[in-house]
């Protein structure tokens, strides 16, 4: 009964922490139209620094277009339109002066499909960070890129062979690699699994839990399994709107609505 009881005191103290903790992006009655047909409604919440955090939800409900927004990824798209403001600290990434490419430095993206650049491993880490005007050393930044994703000592002795060459969990680490080596501060990530293996998805997972000390990540996915594994917090969208954002364990284990219980429960979706 002791243990219960520091258990619950550890639990409630870390609910606490979490409650006063800095939040890395804050959105405000956020809607996203495409050609004036909605896709997300007025969806207001806070993602909290050095935390991961899944939205999950049944195709078509928003959960990419949402995540999408938080880097202006969405700016590429014809027709796209966004009301309410998404802070990123003090800033609206939307506002007239914000520099789009900043903020995608600022906050990277590690896609559905891994997509290496057809060039050397070694190229795919620097290209972003040459363009960019990176002056340190671009060798110890590939190593320490490549390292953070834990894929060094897969490819260390290969660095100039092509990326192409790599597996699938290996190209998709070699994505999250290129994106750490423009020091981020936020990492999206959009199904990063869906297409691995068992054992790479496992990779990814472990990987995402080494990276949430110095990242805050935010990660789409559609297996509920993964969401209940690696996540702090879970998002739950149907249809555009946010049903429910909470604890990840408070989600799956009691739901506050209805909806979030009949889908996490495999009901729907």
């Amino acid at each position: 009964m002791a243990d219960l009881a520091i258990q619950g005191k550890a639990k409630s103290m870390n609910a606490e922490s979490d409650s006063k903790a800095i939040a890395a992006l804050n959105l405000d009655n956020v809607s996203i139209s495409y050609s004036d047909t909605p896709a997300v409604k007025n969806v207001s919440c806070r993602f909290l620094r050095k935390k991961i955090t899944s939205i999950i939800g049944p195709s078509g409900c928003g959960k990419s277009t949402l995540l999408r927004s938080l880097n202006r990824m969405n700016d590429f798209i014809d027709g796209v339109s966004l009301e309410g403001r998404i802070m990123f600290g003090e800033e609206d990434l939307y506002g007239p002066d914000v520099d789009s490419v900043e903020v995608r430095r600022r906050i990277g993206m590690v896609f559905q499909k891994p997509n290496p650049f057809p060039k050397s491993i070694y190229n795919n880490i620097a290209w972003g960070p040459s363009i960019n005007g990176y002056e340190d050393s671009m060798d110890e930044l590939v190593e320490r890129s490549l390292k953070q994703a834990a894929l060094w000592e897969e490819v260390k002795d290969r660095l100039h062979d092509s990326a192409l060459n790599l597996s699938g969990g290996q190209q998709q680490r070699l994505c999250i690699a290129r994106a750490l080596a423009m020091e981020p501060e936020i990492l999206l990530m959009d199904e990063p699994c869906s297409a691995l293996d068992p054992i790479s998805t496992a990779h990814i997972e472990d990987l995402m839990f080494e990276l949430k000390t110095r990242y805050t990540i935010i990660i789409v996915t559609h297996n509920m399994q993964q969401a209940s594994r690696i996540s702090d917090y879970t998002a739950f969208m149907e249809l555009g709107h946010l049903i429910e954002f909470g604890d990840t364990e408070q989600v799956f284990t009691k739901p506050g609505k209805k909806r979030t219980e009949e889908y996490v429960t495999g009901r729907f979706g």
